[in-house]
């Protein structure tokens, strides 16, 4: 009896099997699939740095927002 070949992804990479834990809880496997997880990585990347840029911003103008108003 001949193995398998491990699975190849189109760019040469082999890909990671998935994991299955059985005591694994929901939240953990939902940070596991949804968060971390490699398909969904660029587009939360982007969530955070809009949600960072947009309370840097709310905090910039609570601190120097009165150095903005011409006097």
């Amino acid at each position: 009896m001949s193995r398998r070949a491990p699975a190849v992804s189109p760019f040469g990479v082999p890909q990671r099997r998935a994991i299955h834990d059985p005591n694994e809880t929901a939240f953990s496997r939902f940070m596991r699939e949804q968060v971390w997880g490699p398909e969904n990585l660029p587009g939360n990347i982007s969530i955070l740095t809009a949600a960072t840029v947009f309370l840097g911003g709310i905090a910039v103008i609570r601190t120097w927002g009165e150095l903005m108003i011409p006097a």
